[in-house]
């Protein structure tokens, strides 16, 4: 299977690090740590047609005692890289002189064509920087919290209790019945775009039992032989696509139309002539989505 966008970062989180705080201060006033500026949640990406994300030095940090603090999200070659959010700027391009060189495009749009760690870590960063901005009151007592650890966590100075950034697993599965895959479409899907069924991981389940459950939920079929493929971090905000196959047991479509507009069985034909190009059957997602390599793989024998 081909590399999946959002995979692949060439940093060290460097855990220990993280947890030194001594430490953090000093890569914080060394120009040659790294900072990757973002403005509601678009990263700075280098104009041009070779995009690449746009690294700052501390200095951008200056003067913002109040801004959120910056994050930490590894070490690459010895340099430290971290995460500024500056969504409290109106004009961060004009302000901090990046106006010709870079902008912030949404990362979903721009993902693609990045270098696969440099998507990894923007997405490692999105996923960071919007969790800070959700999480600032403690759960437990409502407190206002402090980031701690280089942002890997957040403390609630009254209470005591510690808050860290959440992963929702997400199930997407390829149902297969020999030579046809069953392929769903949401409401807001137009057609004739179809994907694969998927369903967040509910408490108390096995990737099995979600796999199992979604299925027969969203199409009325029973499903086994759950088999997990491959994974991808998913920072729109905070999922972690769990690819698996499944062998359907049943094959006549139910479909709950309160989760999908229409699902259907398509062939291996079908499918392998919409990757090449959309038909007016089918249409299938691009090679961002897991789903497209779930299904790529299918059909080129892989799974």
């Amino acid at each position: 299977m081909k590399q999946i966008v959002f995979s692949g970062s060439t940093l060290d989180r460097a855990a220990l690090r993280r947890r030194d705080a001594a430490w953090l201060r000093e890569r914080l006033a060394d120009d040659a740590t790294r900072v990757l500026p973002l403005w509601r949640l678009s990263p700075l990406v280098r104009s041009g047609d070779a995009p690449r994300l746009a690294w700052a030095t501390p200095a951008l940090l200056d003067g913002r005692d109040a801004a959120p603090e910056p994050v930490f999200l590894g070490v690459a070659d010895g340099v430290a890289h971290f995460a500024a959010d500056l969504s409290d700027r109106p004009e961060p391009l004009a302000e901090f002189g990046f106006e010709g060189v870079a902008h912030f495009p949404e990362l979903r749009a721009i993902a693609g064509l990045l270098p696969p760690a440099d998507a990894a870590i923007a997405a490692q960063a999105r996923h960071l920087v919007d969790w800070h901005a959700r999480h600032g009151f403690c759960p437990g007592c409502g407190e206002a919290t402090r980031p701690k650890d280089g942002g890997s966590a957040r403390a609630c100075g009254k209470c005591g209790a510690e808050h860290f950034p959440r992963t929702d697993p997400v199930v997407i599965m390829l149902v297969l019945d020999g030579e046809r895959c069953l392929l769903g479409r949401q409401p807001a899907w137009p057609r004739p775009f179809f994907s694969a069924l998927a369903g967040f991981v509910e408490g108390g389940e096995t990737l099995e039992e979600a796999v199992q459950r979604e299925v027969a939920e969203e199409a009325g079929l029973a499903v086994a032989n759950v088999r997990y493929l491959a994974s991808q971090p998913w920072p729109f905000p905070a999922s972690l696509m769990l690819g698996c196959t499944a062998e359907a047991r049943t094959r006549e479509i139910v479909v709950d139309h309160s989760e999908l507009d229409e699902a259907d069985w398509f062939t291996k034909d079908e499918v392998r002539a919409a990757l090449a190009a959309p038909t007016p059957r089918l249409a299938v997602p691009p090679p961002m989505a897991i789903a497209h390599h779930l299904i790529r793989a299918w059909v080129e024998g892989e799974a």
